[in-house]
């Protein structure tokens, strides 16, 4: 599996799709309403002009985008320069095969060559897969705030895991 670049045009549906159905069936994203493709649109743009990645891997056999990774500023404030929050969506007929941990791998590299230093990650404390996926990749739990969330009927607890990564090479306070 090689990780492609993402491009709005190609992808910008099923990068749709993906989210609206953990949207409406997962608690993986702590939202209530699907998103519109405008939305997706400015996403899309939102990424460019940050010059954040949108990984993805697309089925050999159908075409079918199976997955993708992205990150973006964990908070907006200068001195958090280094710091990215990833997010990994898989489609639900290419779970269990791989995906996210290929795609996972893939962002890790490109925020080092990017010379950040940490990635972040928000997950639904009751995600097991997604915990055990993040922790064999060198992630550790950084905390969880609970019952940050009301979704489903119920409260929510959101686990925060973070990978310190070498990089950058020469930080700097700007």
């Amino acid at each position: 599996m090689i990780p492609i670049e993402c491009q709005f045009d190609q992808h910008g549906d099923a990068v749709l799709a993906i989210f609206n159905d953990a949207i409406l069936n997962t608690t993986a994203l702590y939202e209530y309403h699907p998103r519109t493709p405008a939305f997706i649109e400015a996403w899309f743009q939102a990424k460019r002009d940050g010059d954040f990645p949108v990984l993805g891997l697309v089925d050999d056999a159908s075409g079918r985008l199976m997955g993708f990774a992205s990150y973006g500023p964990f908070r907006p404030h200068a001195a958090y320069r280094y710091s990215v929050e990833h997010s990994v969506y898989v489609d639900r007929d290419f779970r269990q095969r791989g995906v996210a941990r290929c795609l996972m791998q893939a962002l890790i590299a490109r925020a080092e060559a990017q010379q950040y230093h940490t990635l972040v990650g928000g997950i639904d404390a009751s995600n097991a897969a997604s915990i055990a996926l993040h922790e064999g990749l060198g992630f550790a739990h950084a905390g969880t705030v609970r019952q940050a969330g009301y979704k489903f009927g119920r409260w929510l607890d959101l686990a925060f895991y973070q990978r310190v990564l070498r990089t950058p090479e020469t930080p700097v306070e700007t």
